[in-house]
């Protein structure tokens, strides 16, 4: 059996509203994504463990990829000083694939940067691109309402 070896999937996304109103919203209004998001279909974020802006805590999503409904369970983990956040998979859908699955979101002036670190259970699963792709939608949503509101 070969040696699982962490893959990376990375993206840039171009943000109009500023990356101070963007991290913020990411930080503490999870809560409110579901109602800000058009292009995919999220259903709700739950708090599973802890509370909603409290480090480490379990937040459980459900939506639909590609037609089929799935779940996404994360712990955050937050580093306010490099506006980055880290979502680690703890449970769901994602977990059936990957071996180890996390999003990396860094936001800075103008951009946000989205890395996928993931290990794969064997070379035959592809990479998350529907993940990333879904992520993706979700940002330039969020960023379109922030520069609206």
């Amino acid at each position: 059996m070969g040696v699982a070896e962490m893959c990376v999937l990375e993206e840039r996304v171009e943000l109009k509203s500023s990356a101070e109103k963007f991290f913020n919203f990411l930080k503490s209004q999870n809560q409110q994504i579901p109602s800000n998001v058009h292009s995919e279909k999220l259903h709700a974020v739950e708090i599973h463990e802890g509370e909603w802006n409290t480090p480490g805590s379990v937040k459980l999503w459900k939506y639909n990829i590609e037609g089929k409904e799935e779940i996404f369970k994360e712990r955050v983990i937050m580093d306010e000083v490099n506006k980055k956040i880290t979502y680690v998979a703890v449970g769901g859908n994602a977990l059936e694939l990957y071996k180890s699955y996390k999003a990396i979101v860094k936001v800075e002036k103008g951009i946000l940067k989205l890395r996928i670190e993931y290990e794969k259970f064997n070379e035959h699963i592809p990479p998350p691109k529907k993940y990333q792709q879904f992520i993706v939608n979700i940002v330039k949503d969020i960023d379109a309402n922030l520069v609206k509101g």
